[in-house]
């Protein structure tokens, strides 16, 4: 039987693409925290010496936005000027419109701002192999795992010789929808040219894959190939190497190869915005079908149109594993939530979120920061069929 493998990849604070998310998240959190009605609607590019800011904002909060994207820089790490991008001295260029009153009309009339096709998902793999994952993908929960880690070795070095921008990659084979093998474990982290090539393998290796993988079943990693800078040096790196843009990192924020991907990125934007809603709302209801043991895994998928308010289409795919036909899950899940992107927001509470400290590990099963798309209080109503 040929093998069925999943890869997923992560990306530490620093990396470029991820960087802008950082900067555009922190900026929405600031406004939201002032003007919890806000319209948000960010992107940042990154690039050698700037950061460009974009897009539309309606609010009666003030940011100073050049101020809060170095006091960001400067957090994630960007202080030594050989990286050839530091906090103090980059440029940062600001391009804000308000969002168009049309749009406006349409989400104050409770109808979506946006068409968007949104996916989320829901597995028990990971108790199936005795660890406790919290209904994720064990691949994705892997990488990030590895960029968490990474993250506090580069932060406890005072990114004097590893630097900000890092990323990871794993590859898992999976058999009877469990994870059986970590084939690969791999890290690439930008490093200062005093730093040998030799010994930033050797505290790769020994500081970041081995303390994670030592933590997992020992059948899973007897075998794990370790690659740290396998392409070798890495002394040029982050925005001065690499162009970054928000919203990039979609499918790692989420589920990795593990289901399909709707397309959508809930990146800098307020929760009246589908994307950010809907992707919120589709995790929350196939994580709780999951853990009511209607399915092993779910995928949701929820469909809206511009100036609809409810979802044109609500899909569930139990990938042959469920309890009952993924078309009377789906009429379950309709019936349970509201599910226009109002009552999304109101069902989640996602005006009170702070959603910065998403914008990094990804947005699911993050137990630490107590998201209310991971609660599981939805159980009961689906298990009785009461609301």
């Amino acid at each position: 039987m040929t093998p069925i493998l999943q890869a997923a990849e992560s990306a530490t604070c620093g990396q470029p693409d991820k960087l802008c998310d950082v900067i555009v998240e922190n900026i929405l959190d600031h406004i939201l925290a002032d003007d919890r009605f806000a319209r948000v609607d960010l992107d940042a590019i990154a690039t050698r010496g700037m950061i460009h800011l974009a897009g539309e904002i309606t609010t009666r909060s003030y940011v100073h936005l050049e101020a809060m994207t170095r006091r960001i820089l400067a957090e994630v790490g960007y202080i030594d000027p050989e990286t050839q991008f530091v906090a103090g001295s980059v440029a940062v260029v600001a391009l804000i419109g308000e969002q168009s009153p049309e749009i406006a009309l349409v989400v104050d009339n409770k109808g979506a701002g946006n068409q968007c096709v949104c996916v989320g998902y829901a597995t028990y793999e990971m108790e199936k192999i005795g660890m406790a994952g919290d209904y994720v993908p064990f691949a994705q929960w892997l990488a990030h795992r590895l960029t968490r880690r990474l993250e506090g070795v580069q932060f406890h070095d005072g990114f004097k010789t590893l630097y900000p921008d890092g990323t990871s990659q794993v590859v898992v084979e999976y058999a009877g929808g469990v994870p059986v093998r970590v084939l690969d474990a791999a890290i690439a982290c930008h490093h200062s040219r005093a730093l040998p090539l030799e010994r930033v393998r050797e505290r790769l290796r020994d500081e970041v894959i081995e303390p994670v993988l030592a933590a997992l079943p020992a059948g899973l990693v007897a075998d794990t190939r370790r690659r740290a800078n396998h392409a070798g040096p890495f002394t040029v790196g982050g925005p001065a190497a690499d162009l970054g843009q928000s919203a990039r990192k979609g499918v790692s924020d989420a589920y990795g190869t593990a289901c399909a991907f709707g397309g959508s990125s809930a990146v800098g934007k307020d929760p009246t915005k589908t994307d950010r809603a809907a992707l919120y709302m589709s995790r929350y209801l196939a994580k709780n079908l999951v853990a009511a043991g209607f399915a092993d895994r779910a995928e949701v998928s929820l469909i809206y149109v511009l100036g609809e308010g409810a979802p044109i289409s609500v899909q569930v795919n139990t990938f042959g594993t469920g309890r009952e036909p993924d078309a009377r899950l789906a009429d379950k899940l309709t019936r349970a939530v509201d599910l226009t992107c109002a009552g999304i927001v109101e069902h989640l509470q996602l005006r009170k979120v702070r959603y910065a400290p998403f914008a990094c590990g990804g947005y699911f099963g993050r137990t630490e920061l107590d998201a209310p798309w991971e609660r599981l209080d939805l159980k009961n109503a689906l298990t009785t069929g009461h609301s």
